[in-house]
């Protein structure tokens, strides 16, 4: 029986494997620029992103907490642990009347060697408007609990898809 797993996509120029990503995972600069909008409006906007890669994950990006507009991110309730990077607090996003309750969350006082995390924000772009990393649209994550962000320049097969539960 063939899975999901064993059917890796072969990147193409320009592109990279999430198969080639590292685990535990690591985290790299982007200096392309990142743009958020929701709400009908652009809530953030940044070209000193940074993404975290790990096996199997589109990357997750982490925009500096001051590229967001005053207001846009409040506390909400919740939080989870990841092995890695520590303890996540989650954020709601506002936007005028718009909100997403959890859409974003944060390491406070991250692991060691996740110390690039502290004072970032990442999101779940499939409940934002839009996201875009250089102009190009993103495309979510499947699955509620990812929040990856997957681009033409990255390919899977991605975790979060169907029969990927026990990756």
């Amino acid at each position: 029986m063939t899975s999901a797993r064993s059917i890796r996509v072969v990147p193409g120029p320009g592109q990279e494997s999430v198969w080639d990503y590292p685990r535990p995972p690591r985290i790299e600069p982007v200096s392309a620029e990142v743009v958020i909008r929701f709400g009908g409006r652009e809530i953030a906007r940044t070209v000193n992103a940074v993404r975290v890669l790990e096996t199997s994950h589109p990357p997750a990006y982490y925009l500096p907490s001051d590229a967001f507009l005053p207001g846009s991110l409040i506390p909400a309730a919740g939080r989870s642990v990841c092995e890695y990077k520590g303890t996540a607090s989650y954020l709601t996003v506002v936007s005028g009347a718009a909100r997403a309750v959890g859409a974003a969350w944060t390491y406070l006082e991250p692991e060691p060697g996740f110390e690039a995390l502290a004072g970032r924000i990442a999101l779940y772009p499939g409940r934002m408007d839009l996201c875009t990393i250089d102009g190009e649209e993103v495309r979510p994550q499947a699955g509620s609990f990812y929040g990856g962000w997957i681009t033409s320049s990255v390919v899977g097969p991605f975790k979060g898809e169907p029969g990927t539960l026990g990756w």
